[in-house]
């Protein structure tokens, strides 16, 4: 079993892999969920260019910049103690060239604290993905849907389900793998897929629509807390229903202020 006292590192998580237990991801974007995931025992924190929908109401992650992530990251980082910290590289900081990737995701590590990046796309991304893992910033992989692609992949949709978009599949994950990721997300992939990925690779999978077979499992935090109650996918499970309860402590709130009941004696200073 994980030492729940010990800090996740990159090899802890490939030795988990190796002893069959399951890595546990969540996105996180402050540094109080940050204390509360810790202290809960998950494994990975990632955060997410996904703010960028979830916190800042953009329709996709495409305009999500550097500054953002930088600042998300970097109060996540204050937050954790055992977790490992995972920037997601937004859009255009890391496509144009090796050298470029370099410049910011060594930024990114430098100001934040954080202990690896995160990059969507596979074998044209394995010459950028050896450049940095042979400096010394770690890397994991993303593959399957990539939501900085959306568009080119016409929406939010599974993908792998062809025999040709399969075996693309198979040898990105090997590139990436062989470019020297610790890691790879595989996000709405047939789980028969999935499970062929992981079992052909030496690092873990970390599944997101993509089935039981995948090495670890990821969801976004206020999807699965039931805070973004107006966000429905197949592969989501509800863990919690805080919407409705942020609701109605609001509500009570609103009433108690309304009508004089709050503050009372007890909240009060006498002198």
């Amino acid at each position: 079993m994980a030492d729940e006292t010990k800090s996740v590192t990159t090899h802890e998580l490939l030795a988990m892999k190796e002893r069959g237990e399951r890595i546990v991801v969540l996105t996180c974007y402050d540094a109080l969920f940050a204390r509360l995931l810790d202290a809960s025992g998950v494994d990975v924190l990632l955060v997410g260019d996904s703010v960028n929908q979830v916190l800042a109401g953009a329709e996709t992650t495409l305009s999500a910049t550097l500054e953002q992530m930088i600042y998300h990251t970097k109060i996540v980082r204050r937050g954790a103690v055992r977790a490992l910290v995972v920037c997601d590289m937004p859009f255009l900081t890391y496509q144009v060239t090796p050298q470029e990737a370099i410049r910011n995701c060594g930024r990114v590590m430098q100001e934040t604290a954080c202990h690896a990046v995160k990059l969507e796309g596979g074998a044209p991304m394995a010459e950028t993905v050896r450049a940095l893992v042979d400096i010394g910033i770690p890397v994991m992989g993303h593959l399957g849907l990539t939501p900085q692609s959306v568009h080119a992949l016409g929406g939010y949709r599974v993908q792998g389900r062809d025999e040709k978009t399969a075996e693309r599949l198979k040898a990105d994950a090997k590139a990436l793998e062989e470019a020297g990721a610790f890691a790879i997300v595989l996000e709405l992939v047939p789980a028969p897929l999935a499970s062929q990925i992981t079992k052909s690779l030496s690092i873990p999978t970390i599944g997101i629509g993509a089935g039981p077979a995948c090495d670890g499992q990821v969801l976004v935090l206020p999807d699965m807390l039931g805070l973004n109650d107006r966000f429905t996918a197949k592969f989501v499970k509800r863990y919690a229903a805080l919407a409705e309860d942020v609701r109605e402590a609001v509500k009570l709130y609103t009433a108690e202020v309304r009508e004089g009941r709050y503050p009372g004696p007890e909240h009060s200073f006498p002198k």
